[in-house]
C-alpha cells in the first residue's frame, strides 16, 4: 500500500520508539529507572475514583455523550478558571472539553489552517506542535528560545517576521521542556503583536500548577478573546494523564470552528470520566499543596543528581521537569543519554527531541519515586 504524502514529513514519536528500547532492557532483567517521561506517578484524588464508579449506574452513563461534554463539566471548568485564574469564561459558548489536550493541538490547526500557511513553533517546544503543522500540511517556523533569555520568546525577533503566511502561534507557559514562565508584559506584548498581525495565539498550559506560586493564564486581564485560546489539562495537575481529559477556551466564535472539527473526529467523552473531572476540578487547595510538597522532595533529590552528573540548570523554574545542560566537554544530547541508558542503566530525555536548541541539554522528571532518584545517585558513585 503507498501511503499519503503527509507521512513522509513526519516520524513516529520518539518516546514511542525509545521506550520499546527501554522495555526490552526490562525484560532482559537490566533495572532501568526511567527518569524520561512526565508520566505521573502518583493517584489522582480519591474523589475523582469515587465520582467514576458512583456514576456507572446513572441511566445516561453508557449512552454517546454531548461533543460539547455535560453542562455540568463545563460549569466546573468555568469555576475552575475563575477560582484559580481570576478569569470569566462563558460555560456555554466559551469551554470546550477535550479528549486530552493532545487532540487539541490537532483541532486547531485543522480548523485554522490550510495548506501552505505557516505556524510559529517554540525551539525547544512540545514535539507534537511540529509533527501536527506538518501532518495538515502546514509549515512550521520556529522561533529560537535560548539559555541567555531565558528561554523567552524574542518579540524584537518575532516584529522581524514576515507574517504576511503566519496563522497561527503556539506558547507554553510554564514551558516544556525548561520550565520558564512567560513574563505578564510579555505575554501582554506577544497577544497585542499576534492581533496586529491577525494571528492566532495558543497558550498550552498543562503545568500551570506544578511547582508554581502563581498560576497563570492567558486570558487574565484580557477582555477580547479574538485572536488567543488557551489549552489545558487534568493529566499533570491531577495525575489523570491516562483519562484523557482536557480542555480548551477561546472565544464563541472560535470555540465553534473548532467543534466542527471535534464534532467529526470523536463521539463525545464517556460520562463516568466527565463526572471524574468534575471533582477533580473541585479539588480544595490542599490538594495541590500535597502533590507540590512531594515534587519539591523529589526536584531537591534530582538536582542532587543532576548535580552529580556535571549539569548545570536554574532552581528558579515550575513544572515537573528538571531542564539541565550537560557537563563541560559534553556537547551531544543523545550520546550522553545513550551512554547512561546502557552502563548506569538510567534513562533520560535528550533535549534534541523539543528542537535543536535543545542541543546540549538533557531532561529530567520527577514522576519518579525519591527512593529511586536516590539509587540513580549511588549508580553514579559505582
Amino acid at each position: 500500500m503507498t501511503t499519503a504524502r503527509r507521512l513522509d514529513r513526519v516520524h513516529e514519536y520518539y518516546f514511542s520508539k525509545k521506550l520499546r528500547e527501554v522495555r526490552a532492557m526490562i525484560e532482559e532483567g537490566k533495572p532501568v529507572i526511567n527518569m524520561g517521561i512526565g508520566s505521573p506517578d502518583l493517584p489522582p484524588p480519591q474523589e475523582v475514583v469515587d465520582a467514576l464508579h458512583n456514576s456507572m449506574s446513572h441511566p445516561t452513563a453508557h449512552k454517546y455523550q454531548s461533543y460539547q461534554g455535560i453542562p455540568a463539566l463545563r460549569k466546573a471548568i468555568a469555576d475552575f478558571y475563575h477560582n484559580k485564574y481570576g478569569v470569566t469564561l462563558n460555560p456555554t459558548n466559551e469551554i470546550l472539553p477535550l479528549l486530552g489536550s493532545k487532540e487539541g493541538v490537532m483541532h486547531i490547526s485543522m480548523a485554522f489552517l490550510n495548506p501552505g500557511d505557516q505556524v510559529l513553533v517554540p525551539n525547544p517546544g512540545y514535539p507534537t506542535y511540529t509533527s501536527v503543522t506538518r501532518l495538515v500540511e502546514a509549515e512550521p517556523v520556529f522561533y529560537n528560545l535560548d539559555e541567555k533569555n531565558h528561554w523567552h520568546p524574542k518579540l524584537d525577533q518575532l516584529k522581524s517576521l514576515d507574517c504576511t503566511k503566519i496563522r497561527l502561534m503556539w506558547i507554553n507557559s510554564p514551558h516544556m521542556p525548561t520550565g520558564t514562565t512567560i513574563d505578564s508584559q510579555l505575554l501582554r506584548d506577544l497577544i497585542t503583536w499576534a492581533a496586529q498581525n491577525e494571528i492566532l495565539l495558543v497558550n498550552d498550559n498543562p503545568y500551570s500548577f506544578v511547582l508554581t506560586d502563581h498560576p497563570k493564564s492567558i486570558f487574565q486581564n484580557q477582555k477580547d478573546k479574538s485572536n488567543i485560546m488557551e489549552l489545558n489539562s487534568l493529566s499533570k495537575s491531577f495525575n489523570m494523564a491516562g483519562w484523557r481529559i482536557g480542555m480548551l477556551s477561546g472565544s464563541k466564535d472560535n470555540i465553534n470552528h473548532v467543534l466542527k472539527v471535534k464534532s467529526n473526529m470523536d463521539s463525545g467523552m464517556f460520562y463516568g470520566i466527565q463526572q471524574g473531572a468534575i471533582a477533580a476540578l473541585q479539588q480544595p487547595q490542599a490538594w495541590y499543596d500535597h502533590i507540590n510538597a512531594v515534587y519539591q522532595e523529589r526536584r531537591e533529590q534530582m538536582w542532587k543528581l543532576a548535580e552529580a552528573m556535571g549539569c548545570t540548570f536554574s532552581k528558579n523554574n515550575s513544572g515537573m521537569f528538571v531542564w539541565a545542560k550537560l557537563p563541560e566537554g559534553q556537547t551531544n544530547s543523545e550520546d550522553f543519554i545513550d551512554q547512561l541508558l546502557h552502563e548506569k542503566h538510567i534513562f533520560l530525555a535528550p533535549g534534541t527531541i523539543f528542537g535543536s536548541a535543545g542541543q546540549g541539554y538533557i531532561r529530567f522528571s520527577l514522576c519518579v519515586e525519591k527512593s529511586l532518584i536516590t539509587e540513580a545517585l549511588n549508580r553514579l558513585d559505582k
